[in-house]
């Protein structure tokens, strides 16, 4: 008869067990189509957004004026319009001299923001605006065109330089907070999913039957090791699936994404590594929080601090990506839970690895101590091994 197995392969075996009952069932298929409906959420909203701005474009002020004024006016309103970077003008619309404004303004159909009168000669702007609306401004600059008659707009020179370096930190200050956000969402969202398996395992008895062949800290070891393999497949899966789909349709949105520092396979094993980091420490907390709650509603009231932190620490590793050198950008590098947000960012912004190295054996060192910390307390809290102690005042009185 064999001896029972070690902690370390009794960790293996749970992680097994766990990642295969996962992975193969058919929840994790809606497990991976979950990332699509907030995207279809943002199709969605950026369908209602490109109707709401194709709206705004169809702001129309009436002109009262001869057709010869009229004419100079959209004429200088559409050589405007040509020129990049001029924003959505307004559409013209030409009314007779003797037509009443406020019937222009009362109109039920194809009713026009503002009306203009007189152009050429005292313009007045009537409307509900104020000096400081960008109407105010377009109408003044179709004005000042407009007078200037046949003049052509110059020509500017341009130089088209490859890179500069403020042009390069901007890009780069974009990447490194992508790459923060999208390690903070995927720890934010992955981690919870602990503490619904071990409620669900508590009810069923598993835990105890489980504790009965191998040792409580391999239990939650390999608990939280499966289900950090699992998310790894499914952000493999879903980085796939984008990947292919931005080749398909979009191709030309690879060459228009700002490259990280170190280039983009180091940023990209490193925000793998970063991630793992990120989900044993928070995933150990989830576990420890999920070894004192006995209900989904207890588990709920119990993580919301570690749910708050998270967000704290998101806005504590932005302090990197500003000033990464001051005592905030300093401190969040150093602080192990924040660390690896901080340290993302810092791939993205600066090409040394040496601290890449460092930071991810600081961090080793903390997931192995908290790992040590949340195991000891899942035994003692989940199953109670040590024993009932009773309270200390029961015990002063016995020993009186």
């Amino acid at each position: 008869m064999t001896g029972r197995l070690n902690k370390l392969q009794a960790a293996f075996v749970i992680a097994r067990r766990d990642y295969t009952a996962t992975v193969l069932s058919r929840s994790f298929l809606f497990f991976l189509l979950g990332p699509l409906f907030p995207i279809l959420l943002g199709v969605l909203f950026g369908g209602i957004g490109a109707k709401v701005a194709s709206d705004s474009e169809r702001v129309r002020v009436a002109v009262i004026s001869s057709p010869a004024d009229f004419t100079r006016l959209d004429r200088a309103r559409d050589e405007l319009a040509a020129l990049p970077g001029t924003g959505q003008l307004p559409f013209l619309t030409s009314a007779p001299l003797e037509t009443n404004n406020k019937s222009l303004l009362n109109a039920g159909e194809r009713s026009v923001t503002a009306v203009l009168e007189y152009p050429f000669d005292g313009p007045t702007l009537i409307g509900k605006l104020r000096p400081e609306d960008p109407l105010v401004g377009q109408v003044r600059l179709i004005l000042d065109r407009a007078s200037k008659g046949t003049a052509k707009v110059p020509e500017i020179g341009l130089v088209t330089l490859r890179q500069t370096a403020g042009a390069t930190r901007n890009a780069r200050e974009i990447t490194a907070r992508g790459g923060q956000t999208l390690l903070f969402l995927l720890t934010l969202l992955l981690s919870g999913m602990l503490l619904s398996q071990l409620i669900e395992e508590k009810s069923n008895k598993v835990i105890e039957v489980l504790a009965a062949a191998v040792p409580v800290e391999s239990i939650f070891i390999g608990k939280l090791f499966a289900m950090l393999a699992m998310s790894l497949t499914g952000i493999v899966v879903w980085m796939s699936v984008a990947v292919g789909f931005l080749a398909l349709f979009a191709p030309g949105l690879f060459a228009m994404l700002p490259e990280p520092a170190v280039g983009w396979p180091l940023f990209l094993a490193l925000g793998a590594l970063y991630y793992a980091m990120s989900y044993l420490l928070i995933g150990a907390a989830f576990l420890g929080i999920g070894a004192q709650a006995s209900t989904a509603r207890e588990v709920q009231i119990l993580s919301m601090p570690i749910t708050m932190g998270q967000v704290g620490l998101l806005f504590l590793a932005n302090f990197a990506i500003s000033a990464p050198y001051d005592s905030l950008g300093i401190l969040a590098a150093a602080f192990p839970l924040s660390s690896p947000f901080a340290l993302i960012s810092r791939a993205a912004l600066d090409e040394a690895v040496l601290p890449h190295l460092a930071a991810l054996a600081w961090q080793g060192l903390w997931v192995a101590l908290i790992l040590k910390l949340a195991a000891a307390w899942f035994r003692r809290s989940v199953l109670n091994s040590g024993g009932p102690k009773g309270r200390w005042w029961k015990r002063k009185a016995a020993t009186a």
